[in-house]
Order: structure tokens, then sequence, then C-alpha cells
């Protein structure tokens, strides 16, 4: 079958993100596209030119210090268009190498559009290498897309749905199960905050804890051509400059080698790992839930469940997200182990592997906005969440034992364990715990307090959240 004809669209890519869910992770493509990369290239040229132009030293960039100056060499990012990068790939057929293809398209409109000389043009990338605007560009690029997107997402699709619900049903009560077995019962809006402070513990680690980094020195890190050309520069602090004007966030490393190391990229990358392991868990417990009629789900008019059983009302994206979030988690692991290794001064395996850097995000992107859609369906099903907990008295036994022992009661676990680990299918009752309390050789006082506790009011306390 001949296929040399088929073009790109949502229908014939390859990736799931290019296609199926496009109109779902479209706005990442503003940072990690090929498009947005090149984009990001040509900002970093630019604004470092800025910043060279503000140098006296520099006698040839001298003329092109104006306010005036500057906001037209900032047009041509600002105002980068498509056809742009597709002008900047049509150059790296001829140079096989897209950052000097970045390099030439820049001086070509400087020249052309801004009439200027070639002398001022050859400040372009002047003593840099590709991997100070890759390394430049691309952390740029994440810590955008975490600000303005992921994060923002993440707040919005999860954490507020389940801060609402945390609230309320912050008083329903509910049987808990440890080992999948009746455990001393808890609250609804409790089991909810546990997922709600573990997501805040990572989102404040990540926006206060995880710094953004990147490299800026030259061949290898040590700014040999820019110290040999200009030595009465201190090129360390106008570089920690530079990098913090496009981004107060970005912090550049003192000692590299061609490349960033990508530690810090790689905790990043960690640290949404792990954020995706705490959703998956929480996909697992709401599945879980549904399946045992916790919660109910509101029905989408025309959406089928199976193809043949049609009363299925499926958890699918809860499922879609626990999915979604193991291939990022995958790649989010491949990408922290591999970026901060690279042989001696510098290998191209770190290029290589950033290209898909903007898929596990991306991922991410669509399981956040699966997990809201799945929680807006939910519907609490407290007739059934009070049956289980009616059915299974056996789970105040701990309250009990615990009274009795601050009364003095000689041994009242082992009194407890001999009441309610039963055998068969026989359950402990309501009546059952009152019969045994009342065979105690206790006060009455003590006797009528518990007899007050129930498996609907034994929840410990909830009026801290």
């Amino acid at each position: 079958m001949a296929t040399n004809n088929i073009q790109l669209n949502n229908l014939t890519a390859i990736s799931p993100i290019d296609g199926r869910y496009w109109g779902q992770v479209q706005g990442l493509s503003e940072y990690f596209s090929e498009y947005a990369l090149i984009k990001y290239r040509v900002q970093v040229e630019i604004e470092y030119f800025i910043e060279l132009s503000k140098l006296k030293e520099l006698k040839p960039l001298n003329e092109v210090n104006k306010d005036e100056d500057h906001k037209k060499l900032r047009d041509i990012y600002v105002q980068f268009k498509e056809s742009d990068a597709q002008k900047i790939k049509q150059i790296e057929k001829t140079t096989n190498h897209d950052i000097k293809a970045v390099e030439y398209f820049i001086k070509e409109k400087m020249h052309t559009e801004l009439q200027y000389s070639e002398v001022v043009t050859e400040f372009i990338h002047f003593g840099l290498t590709s991997q100070d605007i890759n390394n430049t560009a691309i952390p740029l690029s994440i810590v955008e897309s975490v600000e303005k997107v992921l994060l923002p997402q993440l707040k919005q699709s999860v954490l507020e749905p389940l801060r609402q619900f945390s609230q309320q049903w912050k008083s329903i009560p509910m049987l808990a199960r440890t080992h999948g077995q009746p455990a001393t019962p808890t609250t609804v809006g409790k089991e909810l905050m546990v997922f709600i402070e573990r997501l805040e513990n990572q989102i404040n680690h990540l926006e206060q804890s995880v710094p953004h980094t990147c490299k800026f020195g030259g061949a290898t890190g040590n700014l040999n051509a820019h110290k040999v050309s200009y030595p009465s520069i201190d090129w360390v602090a106008f570089s920690e400059k530079f990098v913090k004007i496009l981004h107060p966030s970005l912090k550049r490393m003192r000692f590299t080698t061609q490349i960033e190391h990508y530690d810090n990229v790689a905790s990043l990358l960690d640290a949404f790992k792990r954020i995706n392991t705490i959703l998956i868990d929480l996909c697992r417990d709401i599945w879980t839930y549904i399946s045992m009629e916790y919660f109910n789900q509101k029905l989408i008019k025309g959406e089928v469940g199976s193809s043949t059983m049609p009363h299925k009302v499926n958890p699918i994206d809860f499922e879609n997200a626990e999915g979604n979030m193991g291939v990022a988690n995958a790649l989010y692991e491949h990408l922290s182990a591999k970026l901060p290794i690279s042989r001696l001064q510098r290998d191209l395996t770190d290029s290589t592997v950033l290209r898909s850097i903007g898929v596990p995000f991306s991922h991410s992107l669509l399981s956040f906005k699966s997990i809201q859609r799945g929680l807006l369906k939910l519907v609490l099903n407290e007739a059934n969440i009070a049956k289980d907990l009616d059915a299974n008295w056996a789970v105040v036994s701990e309250a009990i034992q615990t009274i009795l022992r601050r009364e003095g009661f000689p041994k009242p676990y082992e009194a407890l364990k001999e009441l309610t680990r039963v055998s068969g299918n026989k359950k402990i009752t309501e009546s059952d715990i009152h019969t045994f309390i009342d065979s105690l050789s206790i006060p009455d006082d003590i006797k009528s307090e518990l007899k007050l506790i129930t498996p609907f009011n034994y929840i410990g306390i909830i009026s801290d959240f």
C-alpha cells in the first residue's frame, strides 16, 4: 500500500497526543512543539543580542542600543509566525544544523528589514554554542508551561472539585477498609482531604523548592570565547543577569560542560511523576468506591458504556486518567534517569530525548482533565454508605476497648477480640454490642457512655478542615 501521499492530521498522526487527544492538549503546543522550540530559540538569541548592545565595550553595537531598536528586534519573536518557522526549517535543509539555521534567519531579518550592517549582525550568537540556546530555551519553555498551563489546570481540574466535595461531605460517616476489610469509620470528606494534602505538598515543592536551571557558558562552560574577546567584562555576572531577564525563576548553573547537567529538570520530572502517582491512587480509590456503589455516576445523554451491555455506566474517565498517567510516568522516569548522564563534556543523547519532553506533560494534562470530568459526574450514595456502616458494628470494638483501658478494666482487647472475631457469615449487630456491654462489671455511667458509640458517630476529629 502506497503511503507517501498521506498528510498529517488528527486521523493520520501516529501519536494519540497529536491525533485523538489533540483538542484537549493543544495548549501545550505553544511550549513543546517544533514551532515553539524554534520560537523560544529566536527569543533567547534576540534577548542576548539586546543585552550585548548595552555593553559599552562592544562598540559596533552602541548604535543599536536604543529602545526603538530593541522593540524592532523583539518583534522578530513577538510576531513570530509559522511561516517564519518554515523558513528556518528550509535553511536547516542546507545547514543541517538547527541552531545555525536560527542564527541565519535572524541575521537575514536584521539585514533586510532593519538594515543593520554585517558588522552588527555578526554579534548574533556571539561566543555561544548551540546548547547555550537550547539549554536556555527549553528550561524557559518548561517553566512557562508549568506556571501557565500545567499547575493551573491541576488546581482547577482536581484540587478545586476535591476541596468542594471534601467540605460538602465532611461529616458523612463512611466505613474505612484496611487490607480490604472493615475498619474504624472515617468520613467521605476526610478521605478526600488525604489526597488534597498530598497534592498540595507536591505543588508547594514544585513551586518553592525545585529550581529552574539553565546553561549559558560557551562551548564547554567556561565562557572562553567571551573572555578572550572582551577580557575586561565580567561575563559570569552578565550571563547570570541575562537569564533572569528571560524569566525571574531561571538560574544559570555556574559550572557545566557543554550542556546543562539537568539535575533540576530531573527533579521537576520526578515531582510530576509523584503527582501522577498520587492521582493514580485517587483514581483507583474512586473507581473502587464506584464499584461498591458508594458513588453513582451522572448519566450523560447519548453516552454508551458497552457495545453489547446497554445497562453499563463505566468509570471511564478515571480509567483513562490512570492509563495516561502510566504512560506519562514511564517517560518521566526515562527522562529523569537519562538526562543527567552525558559522556565527558557532551554527547547528543540529551538532544534526542529532549524532543519528547512535551509528551509526558501532555499525558498529564490529559489526565487532569479526565479526572475533572469523572469527579463532576459523581453522586454520593449516602444510603449505601449508611447500609455498609450499619452492617459492621464490630468496628466500634476499638472505641469500647480503649475506654475500658481508660477505666482500668482487665484485658479489654482480648474481651472484644473474643466477641468480634466470629466465624462464618455471622455479623456483629448493635444488639450484640449492647448485650456485651451489659455483661461487663463496670459502672452504669460507663455502660451508658459505651452504648452511645455507633459506627455513625465514631469518626474521630473532623473539625479542622
